[in-house]
């Protein structure tokens, strides 16, 4: 159990006493937690940099949109493929460490993609491997990540502020990285963005340094791993709730977050812009999402996130034909503000109600499945979206992708009175619904954000 006050305390007397702005940002008071998050978003501006930078190197060395999606599958398939695996070794390894390799390499990989593009020798094969090298990496370091955060925070009772916190340092990144990385590829170029990035790994590297964490309680090994995925599977798919949340994700992430593979697309063909257009568009995108990150943050209960959940997937796909059908730049980055913060009310509930109901010696094998689903599902997806555009066009196949997003929300919500009954029991024993209460309160039942336990 987690130490300081418990739950209900927490619920009935905590952070609702606070102001606003106190309960915002209450995961903040904790010493590891504050070194994790600055380090952190340093670090994910240069990571959006490289992203945007990457998409627009792609794209002015190929001119195709087809290869913008294969690039993006390259990046993202090692997530689908070695996610199991990387969870049972998140379960067995201590997580500080894996989080520390797995920030080297990806610095390392950053600083090698500079030095390319830099010296003029890049070629679309390089971008592939190193694409597929960083998705390697990142198959290890998310789900590390995601369960990282139950250790540095000491009170249970803040985690869900915390995992809001986290997805405001993200797309906080993600509003000031991609208008940085339009102002500077058309100033100096894209090498330099790739460079940025790869410094600005040592800030989470010298913050990790600095965490000091009590020894983790490590999953017992088996003499086959496979033995251990097989676990982690079988239970992750046979409870309703923790299913069906893995199902949602997965299809938005296919059908959904591919958006961004046709961003630069959408810039200049449709747009009629240049690489500060693909800019603005990724940061009204991440505007959208930090916004609903914060008022995730400032919610001081978990109850609710079931409709919030809904809400979130209908706001992104419906976004995402209205952006579709936009030739004018100040809408198209109005209508980016909905969808990234329909994106983020969706996938950072998700993982806060998957981080409540998890038991803990599974959780980094479920959180592995999550990013199965979120990452090794998007190169499909990226894939998919590419080869389409290049034979229907990109607004045509953006309409389909938000429409198929927004149907998949409706399901879902069909199945949220039955998937509720299997959370309630869960919630009672946490103490974050009263046993005598809980035939009341259950109907705002599956609510907590991301990485919340």
């Amino acid at each position: 159990m987690a130490q300081g006050r418990t739950a209900p305390q927490a619920l009935a007397g905590g952070p609702e006493r606070q102001p606003a702005l106190g309960r915002m940002v209450r995961a903040l008071r904790y010493r590891n937690y504050r070194l994790f998050f600055g380090g952190q978003l340093v670090s994910l501006i240069g990571t959006w940099l490289q992203q945007v930078a990457l998409s627009w190197l792609v794209y002015r060395l190929t001119g195709s949109a087809l290869l913008l999606g294969v690039v993006g599958f390259a990046g993202q398939i090692p997530a689908f493929l070695l996610s199991p695996l990387a969870g049972v070794m998140v379960d067995r390894w201590p997580r500080h460490r894996v989080l520390l390799i797995t920030q080297t390499l990806m610095m390392l990989q950053a600083g090698v993609l500079a030095a390319l593009v830099l010296l003029g020798q890049i070629e679309i094969w390089m971008l592939l491997a190193l694409a597929a090298f960083q998705g390697i990496v990142n198959a290890f370091d998310m789900p590390a990540r995601q369960a990282f955060v139950v250790q540095i925070v000491e009170d249970r009772a803040d985690l869900p502020n915390a995992i809001a916190l986290n997805s405001s340092m993200f797309n906080g990144a993600r509003l000031v990285g991609p208008a940085m990385a339009g102002i500077l590829v058309a100033a100096v170029g894209e090498g330099w963005c790739f460079l940025l990035n790869s410094v600005s790994y040592l800030a989470v590297l010298i913050a990790l340094l600095m965490i000091r964490v009590a020894p983790q309680a490590l999953a017992p090994g088996r003499p086959n791993i496979f033995a251990s995925v097989r676990e982690g599977s079988g239970y992750a798919f046979g409870f309703p709730p923790i299913r069906a949340l893995l199902l949602l994700i997965a299809v938005i992430s296919l059908v959904g977050m591919p958006y961004t593979v046709l961003m630069p697309v959408f810039a200049t063909e449709v747009l009629g812009g240049n690489a500060t257009t693909l800019g603005w568009l990724m940061a009204a995108s991440g505007s959208g999402a930090l916004a609903s990150a914060l008022y995730l943050a400032s919610r001081h209960t978990v109850l609710g996130l079931g409709r919030i959940i809904i809400l979130g997937v209908l706001l992104f796909g419906g976004g995402l034909v209205a952006f579709s059908f936009s030739r004018e730049l100040w809408l198209s980055l109005l209508l980016m503000v909905v969808s990234g913060g329909g994106m983020m009310l969706q996938m950072a509930s998700g993982n806060t109600v998957l981080q409540t109901i998890v038991e803990e010696d599974k959780r980094g094998r479920v959180m592995s499945l999550y990013s199965m689903a979120f990452m090794g599902m998007a190169p499909f997806g990226s894939l998919l979206a590419g080869w389409l555009s290049s034979r229907i066009g990109a607004p045509t196949t953006l309409a389909i992708c938000g429409g198929l997003a927004a149907l998949a929300g409706l399901v879902f919500g069909r199945m949220l009175p039955a998937l509720r009954e299997h959370v309630r029991p869960i919630y009672v024993r946490a103490g974050i619904l009263p046993e005598t209460a809980a035939g009341v309160q259950i109907a705002t039942e599956l609510t907590r954000p991301p990485e919340t336990r």
